[in-house]
């Protein structure tokens, strides 16, 4: 299908100018003011809307296989695109986990299946499956990286053997993307909170636990890993104010080795919210204070921070310990407990017009905006052909509607545990078209699930 995208005002790049743009076989053929139509190529009238190189989050958990009860990787799929995510990488802490070549093809096939945005897939860290990470060298411009989970994970994915990290930093030839946590800080910290608490631990204790110092022992040990073996290394959802001296602006964005990511929930909320949002906001790394929050926006302005994710993982409502009261709205289950609330919390459907949002209330601009949730995702990760409005690139563009309200409500949730900490949100823009690789998936609230996302590429020489 040929398109002629007509009088966007387009975002791409630093700059904004109005004009068309053409798609045909995929990608973008053409961008000028005017594009003449002699064949009766299919045309949108974009007055009014803004154009946007579509959204790519590095850091999601779709749960599929084996924890679908949560979600799959066709409703979350679906819920990015019709949230402006045309791409996604996802995590490999599935069951059985992704740390087999085989086992993460396996994911593959299911993406291409199902998925309705582009996909890839991370090859998970263990405390013995070495081979199979250096192994992965081999595919390394067919799969999205390799994740170490060196703080709290499931199963047996917590990779705390001094050895093993040594050599999967000095052997992996592709990026290596961590969650940096210390769990014998982390359990210092619990046990102590605990007897504090007399046993009775509240949602606002999560930060205390999972401090700001946890967090950069682990992401501290990282660098240092990194430094001395030249390793690429992406530290994700960045939470406080003392990890970010470790991080640079001193050096393009393509040129650095060690770069940071932070979370669309770690801009939003701090530990006040705790208050309101309890267990909902729980998550790891933690929300911490309002400090913290205002260091992670500065560190996002100057570059310190190069790219915007969502950490997007959803629990069953009963696993956060709420459920819905007689009117819809969330409420606390009477046995609830800290021990028990699952940590993490869906997000990628309103990730675009959380920031747009911000964009709005002047944080952030719209150009600040594009480069950290598309292009600079693109440029550390090494994403072939996509993240920028380029003539010959994939067509993966998103229109929205910067003045055009939007109320988030559980009728209009997609994804699968059907909540959001957003609930009644209401955003000041809306997503209105999203096409991926050429092909418009999503639009006025319409799916057409006809054709699915691919598997991305990258260019890693």
């Amino acid at each position: 299908m040929e398109y002629i995208i007509r009088n966007a005002q387009v975002v791409n790049e630093g700059l904004r100018f109005y004009g068309d743009v053409r798609i045909k076989n995929q990608r973008i053929e053409q961008i000028a003011n005017i594009i003449e139509n002699p064949t009766n190529i299919k045309e949108i009238n974009a007055e009014g809307l803004t154009l946007l190189p579509g959204v790519i989050d590095d850091q999601v958990h779709f749960r599929e296989p084996g924890l679908t009860q949560k979600a799959n990787i066709y409703t979350e799929a679906k819920a990015a695109v019709a949230g402006g995510v045309t791409s996604f990488m996802e995590m490999p802490n599935t069951k059985p986990p992704a740390l087999t070549h085989q086992l993460l093809e396996d994911k593959y096939a299911i993406g291409k299946a199902t998925s309705l945005a582009n996909y890839s897939f991370y090859m998970g860290t263990s405390n013995d499956n070495l081979e199979d990470i250096l192994e992965a060298n081999q595919y390394k411009n067919d799969i999205a990286g390799v994740k170490i989970f060196m703080g709290s994970s499931m199963g047996n994915m917590l990779v705390d053997d001094p050895k093993i990290l040594e050599k999967v930093f000095a052997g992996s030839e592709m990026l290596i993307a961590t969650h940096c946590e210390e769990q014998s800080i982390i359990q210092k910290n619990y046990k102590r909170i605990f007897a504090e608490r007399n046993g009775h631990l509240r949602p606002e204790d999560h930060p205390l636990i999972r401090n700001a110092e946890n967090c950069f022992a682990s992401s501290s040990k990282a660098i240092g890993l990194a430094k001395k073996h030249g390793t690429r290394l992406h530290i994700l959802h960045i939470t406080d104010a003392l990890e970010l001296s470790q991080f640079t602006n001193t050096i393009p964005l393509k040129d650095k080795k060690i770069t940071s990511e932070v979370c669309v929930h770690h801009l939003t909320y701090s530990d006040a919210d705790y208050q309101t949002k309890g267990y909902q906001i729980k998550c790891n790394p933690a929300v911490k204070t309002a400090e913290d929050r205002t260091a992670l926006w500065e560190a996002l302005l100057d570059d310190r921070i190069d790219v915007i994710a969502t950490d997007h993982a959803p629990h069953l409502l009963s696993e956060k310990g709420y459920q819905r009261d007689s009117n819809g709205k969330l409420e606390l289950l009477p046995d609830a407990n800290y021990d028990n609330a699952a940590a993490g919390l869906p997000l990628i459907q309103h990730s675009l017009q959380l920031m747009l949002q911000y964009v709005k209330e002047g944080k952030i601009t719209l150009e600040k905006a594009v480069e950290k949730m598309s292009h600079s995702v693109a440029d550390c990760f090494q994403i072939k052909d996509r993240g920028y409005i380029r003539e010959g690139y994939f067509a993966d563009l998103v229109l929205v509607g910067l003045n055009k309200p939007y109320t988030v409500t559980p009728e209009n949730l997609l994804y699968k545990c059907a909540w959001s900490p957003l609930e009644g949100t209401v955003f000041s823009s809306s997503i209105q078209y999203t096409f991926v690789s050429g092909h418009l998936v999503y639009g006025k609230g319409q799916f057409d699930e006809s054709i699915k996302g691919q598997r991305l590429k990258f260019d890693r020489g």
